[in-house]
């Protein structure tokens, strides 16, 4: 199958932007204009620039009802550049992305480049050479090994756990990938260090979105990430935002994971955690198994069991 082909600088990474038009968690009022007021400045540093907008998953916190007033803002801001947009795990309803929910909406209207299939999507030119764009959305595979021409770089783009520093109790390992250059992977909110595995480099740029209370988030400065052909690193750039103290409440942090008892299960923490907002999120029980079950432990298919007898459900993967 023959690519489109394009020209470019490079690429412009927007990982996880969670536009919502209530804010999530604990964030303050002001929380849609202010994560709006990101994507712009993004896709416009990405016009001036020649490099091709690309948003790494969860466009949406919540995959649809979102009020007709917000897709309309959003269908303006991207109509000019129509950005690449991978599905995330926020932008799926009941663990699949269909069309009822807020992205497909927008790809309806034409203003987004929708990437909701696996495998490759597009060629590049750019001045310091050429590359084949791939990805896989949320719960698809990741490729084994990828048939790339020489003089050709190859870059992957997911949306999935993957076990990063900070991470290494996720299930999808960071290998080398013959054919693959790079994989840039969203979802996972904390950057992490770029780790190469052989010819294959994992990249978590971190989303550009602050949503979690806590210390690492004060410390975070949100910004986008450049990605050309050749480059050893990611390129970062920052975007402008408020101080911590604005868009979060003033009151002392929850327990850091690493204060609390080894003895306590970290995946009771997460349901704990889920029980607590789910009034405020619709946060669902399905996509947190989904996101922290690992299929190679032998209570997971107890668990999954147990899901189906309490909410009646059929083929929760």
């Amino acid at each position: 199958m023959e690519l489109p082909r394009r020209t470019t600088s490079g690429l412009l990474i927007i990982p996880d932007p969670h536009v919502a038009a209530t804010p999530p968690g604990h964030r303050l009022e002001g929380y849609t204009d202010q994560v709006l007021d990101k994507l712009s400045v993004a896709l416009n540093m990405a016009a001036e620039n020649d490099l091709l907008p690309v948003i790494l998953g969860d466009l949406f916190h919540w995959p649809r009802e979102n009020p007709n007033t917000l897709l309309v803002r959003l269908i303006d801001l991207f109509r000019p550049h129509k950005p690449y947009t991978l599905v995330g795990n926020h932008d799926k309803y009941q663990a699949r992305f269909t069309s009822d929910t807020s992205l497909a909406v927008l790809h309806a209207a034409g203003v987004v480049e929708l990437l909701d299939t696996p495998g490759p999507f597009l060629r590049i030119e750019t001045p310091t050479g050429q590359a084949v764009l791939g990805a896989s959305p949320d719960a698809t595979p990741i490729p084994l090994s990828f048939d790339r021409a020489p003089g050709t770089q190859t870059v992957w783009l997911t949306h999935h756990n993957i076990s990063f520093p900070d991470f290494k109790d996720r299930f999808q390992h960071i290998r080398a990938i013959p054919g693959v250059d790079w994989v840039i992977n969203g979802h996972i909110h904390r950057p992490q260090p770029s780790v190469t595995a052989k010819t294959t480099t994992w990249a978590n740029p971190g989303n550009i979105t602050r949503l979690s209370f806590t210390r690492r988030s004060m410390e975070r400065v949100p910004a986008v990430s450049i990605w050309r052909p050749g480059c050893a690193e990611l390129e970062k750039w920052p975007l402008p935002h408020l101080p911590f103290n604005q868009v979060f409440p003033d009151t002392d942090f929850p327990p850091e994971q690493n204060d609390i008892p080894q003895t306590e299960s970290r995946f009771l923490q997460g349901l704990e955690r889920l029980a607590m907002r789910r009034t405020a999120e619709g946060a669902g029980l399905k996509e947190f198994l989904q996101a922290n079950l690992n299929p190679e432990n032998p209570e997971t298919n107890l668990i999954w069991e147990l899901y189906r007898e309490v909410t009646h459900a059929q083929n929760p993967e």
